[in-house]
């Protein structure tokens, strides 16, 4: 009898040896991915850092070169001598300066740190000031676009400048697939757990290949894009705890949906 207890219990340890050691083992390698995440995360944030300040130091000879050519087209423009192609050329550089100075913009928005101010924010008057705003602008090329709210009132604790850039840069993305005759519908929808605010567009529709880079940053197809509309606004929604979600046919349009918890 006492052989058989001594037995059991060498078993009981043997097994409790087993179990603590995978335990500790599971354990080590969570340590080691968090390790390792965080690593990244400190990588990642200097090297936006150091990008950041890269950036800012272009801006500044580069305020210093669109000052000097407005001064230049100036004085262009008085010298009745000056060949058109000297006029044209000049103006050419103006242009790309500016595309320049507007990517840097995008670029030091991205790259920056959100700071959200969340608020009590009626999500219906929200989208609806920018489907007012932006009305005008698109009946001009042929395009409507109309609000569909929910039935009662959408309040939520977001930040509404945030939320208003992120939504802004949905639909103007929907404006530029549209090109012309169609319609863009924005809706504001209260769900189980979430909120959904939707941009759904009649455009040509996204392929499956480029629906899975479109919040890639810099992943544009449309010439003088930068890419970082979508990004943007999918960085926005996770700052808030939400996410962004693309669904698109080819031929049949898109409709972009940012979920935010409730």
């Amino acid at each position: 009898m006492l052989s058989f207890i001594s037995t059991d219990l060498l078993l009981g340890l043997v097994f409790g040896l087993i179990v603590t050691s995978a335990g500790a083992l599971v354990l080590y390698r969570r340590l080691t991915v968090a390790h390792a995440r965080a690593q990244d995360a400190e990588r990642l944030a200097g090297l936006g850092t150091l990008t950041g300040g890269l950036a800012h130091e272009i801006k500044n000879p580069l305020s210093t070169i669109q000052l000097n050519l407005q001064l230049l087209q100036e004085a262009l423009a008085d010298d009745k001598m000056t060949s058109p192609r000297v006029a044209t050329r000049a103006a050419t550089i103006t242009r790309e300066a500016q595309r320049l100075r507007a990517i840097l913009d995008d670029f030091l928005r991205y790259a920056g740190r959100l700071h959200v101010q969340p608020e009590s924010t009626d999500l219906t008057e929200l989208v609806g000031d920018l489907v007012d705003f932006l009305s005008p602008a698109a009946q001009q090329s042929g395009t409507r676009v109309r609000l569909q709210p929910a039935d009662a009132p959408v309040i939520a604790t977001v930040d509404p400048k945030l939320i208003k850039q992120a939504m802004l840069n949905l639909m103007l993305n929907a404006m530029q697939a549209v090109q012309g005759d169609g319609e863009i519908i924005v809706g504001v929808a209260r769900h189980p757990g979430r909120i959904a605010l939707t941009v759904t567009d009649t455009g040509p529709g996204i392929s499956p290949e480029d629906q899975a880079r479109v919040f890639d940053a810099y992943f544009s197809k449309r010439r003088g894009g930068t890419g970082l509309g979508l990004a943007m606004t999918r960085r926005i929604a996770q700052a808030h705890g939400g996410d962004v979600h693309l669904a698109s046919v080819l031929g049949q349009g898109s409709s972009f949906s940012i979920n935010l918890p409730m």
